[in-house]
């Protein structure tokens, strides 16, 4: 059986903390073998608004693809004023494209969300917000959700999380979203 997960997430600027804890996220789910598709800040940036300029009927389709085969998610998303950015919502709002599937939107599959901001109550709203999305698109949100509160030298230059705590919680999450991601992957086979 090959389990699929999808991480989404990231900033405009490269190497941004969002991306560096989804991809530290991430690492659970490669040790253990599943197939990681990740769509970062490089390619959430260049998605044009969904169904807005610029949008054409095969925009985003790499991403829809994916995540329609996935088995489980991971989300991260920077916390702007208190809520998820622009950047990951667009990005979210491609799923629409899921809602005639036989398995509608994010349903059966695990989602590990990850909150960043340079506060905590930033970080907290945005992983709340995010909760909120992934019910309404009928996903199953992971107990464990990151809030990472952002500062210079959380991530090395080489992706390693130098903070014990959020270390900690992002290979939770990526934990859990794998076991998540198998237990769902052995209900659609059965």
């Amino acid at each position: 059986m090959n389990v699929r997960v999808v991480a989404i997430g990231g900033t405009v600027n490269p190497g941004s903390t969002t991306e560096s804890a989804l991809r530290y996220a991430t690492r659970p789910l490669i040790e253990a073998g599943v197939q990681v598709s990740v769509f970062g800040g490089e390619y959430i940036n260049a998605l044009p608004h969904y169904r807005g300029a610029g949008y054409l009927p095969e925009t985003g389709k790499e991403l829809v693809a994916a995540v329609r085969e996935a088995d489980g998610i991971l989300i991260a998303a920077p916390g702007y004023h208190g809520t998820v950015s622009g950047l990951v919502k667009n990005a979210l709002d491609y799923l629409e494209d899921l809602a005639r599937d036989d398995r509608p939107y994010l349903h059966g599959r695990a989602v590990g969300l990850i909150a960043t901001a340079y506060g905590d109550q930033a970080a907290m709203g945005t992983l709340l917000t995010l909760r909120n999305i992934i019910h309404a698109l009928r996903g199953w949100p992971t107990p464990m959700g990151v809030t990472a509160r952002t500062y210079e030298g959380l991530f090395s230059p080489e992706g390693e999380c130098l903070d014990d705590r959020i270390r900690m919680q992002l290979t939770l999450v990526g934990e859990q979203v794998l076991q998540g991601a198998r237990a769902w992957s052995k209900a659609a086979a059965a």
